[in-house]
């Protein structure tokens, strides 16, 4: 099971201010200009002989347990304008920005100029949940902290960066991350490769030597979009996201993926496997 987080979501006090909210100095680079492999992108042992030399997690259902929050929210949403949340439009919803998914509901309900209300009222009803009951993805904790110990860390989201700030706080893994990366008006959300690039340039590597942990098929097509290899988690992914993953696990608490992170912790002593390299 996760970790629950018994804290109020809000500010977190004396977290320094992440590069998601400033602009750019420089433009996001480009995605790899050949064509994105849409077979099976490689295997798992792209992943299991490999150290990369940054990871970049998503946030929501990968780090944190709120997708469930996001599905209610919505649910919460079209029940008080007498529509019902279909399974197909949950599939749809999952990982897309708050505001894209305010968008669809509008498009539900048969008002789209409700579009900003219905937005704000998901936003309103999804803090709410998370505050209530803050939860950490299995294993993800322990990934996190396993893979600082030789990589720098980001986090590439489509939820508000005050969100996604609070919910590391909670979850007390806020001081691994180098970086947090959110949309912004120069930066794209997923599906887009943006956030996933911006994160790569923040860290300082290239994003083909960088590893991307993704749940959802949004997220997973914007990391593959961006060149990076894909570490897939969910208990029930679908010919398209396994598509286009290099590895997919049910959980990240599975024993395979902690260690294979900790197999690349240097030894006291030691310097670190050189990053974007293969090992035996």
């Amino acid at each position: 099971m996760g970790s629950a987080l018994p804290e109020s979501l809000g500010p977190v006090p004396g977290v320094r201010e992440t590069d998601a909210a400033l602009p750019l100095s420089r433009p996001v680079a480009s995605a790899p200009s050949g064509p994105i492999r849409t077979d099976s992108r490689m295997t798992a042992d792209s992943i299991l002989s490999w150290t990369p030399a940054a990871v970049v997690f998503d946030c929501d259902g990968t780090l944190m347990d709120t997708e469930r929050h996001w599905e209610d929210a919505r649910d919460m949403v079209l029940h008080s304008y007498g529509c019902a949340l279909s399974d197909e439009f949950a599939e749809k919803a999952r990982g897309l920005h708050y505001t894209e998914c305010g968008r669809l509901m509008a498009d539900v309900a048969g008002r789209p100029e409700l579009t900003g209300d219905m937005t704000e009222s998901l936003l309103k009803h999804f803090r709410e949940l998370v505050a209530a009951d803050p939860t950490t993805m299995p294993g993800a904790p322990e990934l996190v902290h396993s893979t600082v110990q030789f990589a720098p860390l980001a986090v590439a989201s489509n939820c508000p960066l005050e969100v996604v700030e609070s919910c590391l706080g909670m979850a007390g893994l806020r001081d691994c991350f180098s970086h947090i990366v959110v949309p912004n008006d120069t930066t794209r959300p997923k599906p887009h490769p943006d956030v996933y690039l911006t994160a790569a340039q923040l860290c300082g590597v290239d994003p083909a030597d960088t590893l991307a942990v993704e749940d959802s098929h949004c997220g997973i097509q914007a990391a593959a979009g961006a060149g990076m290899r894909v570490l897939g988690v969910g208990p029930r992914p679908s010919d398209r996201e396994t598509a286009l993953a290099d590895w997919w696990v049910h959980s990240l608490a599975e024993p395979a993926v902690q260690g294979w992170a900790d197999a690349r912790i240097p030894a006291q002593g030691t310097g670190p496997t050189g990053p974007g390299t293969t090992t035996a």
